[in-house]
């Protein structure tokens, strides 16, 4: 029988996970756009917006935050994640200005800059 510490110990391993593939793709964006691979980069995006949805929803909490509340009653802003304090406390406003200057990046590489992609 699982107990709530391996229960939440599950949940924040998952949001870890889940963490770490929308980070990294919110990081291979701008790389993306300046290798040329326009395609790749607007996947990317797409993908991150389906999280940007499923936040907005949830009024801008990840799902899983309520469901590691029901096991423990630590609220730190990391209760629910294996990450930093202070990067879970920043991480919206951290990632969601990567999030929309790779936007951008891809936009002017793309359409304003064709020329000198390399």
């Amino acid at each position: 029988m699982a107990t709530n510490t391996s229960r939440l110990t599950a949940i924040k391993l998952v949001h870890t996970l889940v963490w770490a593939v929308f980070a990294a793709a919110i990081v291979a964006i701008p790389i993306c756009a300046h290798r040329s691979a326009f395609t790749l980069a607007w996947a990317l995006i797409g993908f991150v917006m389906l999280e940007v949805v499923v936040l907005l929803a949830n009024r801008v909490r990840c799902p899983l935050t309520d469901v590691a509340a029901k096991y423990t009653e630590a609220r730190e802003d990391n209760f629910d994640i294996y990450l930093p304090n202070w990067l879970a406390r920043h991480n919206q406003r951290i990632f969601g200005t990567l999030y929309g200057l790779g936007i951008v990046y891809v936009l002017l590489m793309q359409f304003v800059w064709p020329a000198q992609v390399a």
